[in-house]
């Protein structure tokens, strides 16, 4: 039942929950996501001579989303800070389901809304450092 004192914002907020709550997605899953790093130890310890932080697991909040197609960027922050997310869609949908990305990612979640993600750290061609994600999850 919609409310007339719900805001415009609020209602497409609602509008999302239910969305993802009929594609079978726990928006609130109660189990912990387990984490190997935070942002700040891939800003200050990443060495791409190394290579090292290539398998990295982190969590944190949408802070900002830039949806190009196939592929996107986002930042999340977690405790440390923030941290650039390069999400492209058959890598984190690699069979033919291309959902969590093509509906999930572009169209439910938003900036506020808590991630898990599992990838690679690298530079980007512009020079910023971010995490390559291979997994994506609520």
């Amino acid at each position: 039942m919609e409310n007339q004192y719900i805001s415009e914002q609020e209602q497409i907020r609602r509008d999302a929950l239910k969305e993802l709550e009929n594609l079978g997605i726990n928006p609130y899953p109660a189990a912990e996501y387990p984490v190997n790093t935070t942002a700040a130890q891939i800003l200050e310890g990443y060495d791409p001579e190394k290579e090292n932080f290539d398998q990295v697991t982190l969590a944190g909040r949408i802070m900002s989303r830039r949806i190009m197609g196939a592929a996107s960027f986002m930042v999340i922050q977690d405790h440390s800070g923030r941290i650039q997310i390069y999400l492209k869609r058959d890598d984190i949908c690699p069979g033919e389901d291309k959902t969590l990305y093509n509906t999930v990612f572009k169209k439910l979640l938003d900036i506020g809304d808590i991630v898990g993600v599992k990838g690679f750290a690298f530079i980007t061609k512009t020079g910023e450092l971010s995490v390559h994600a291979q997994e994506l999850v609520l």
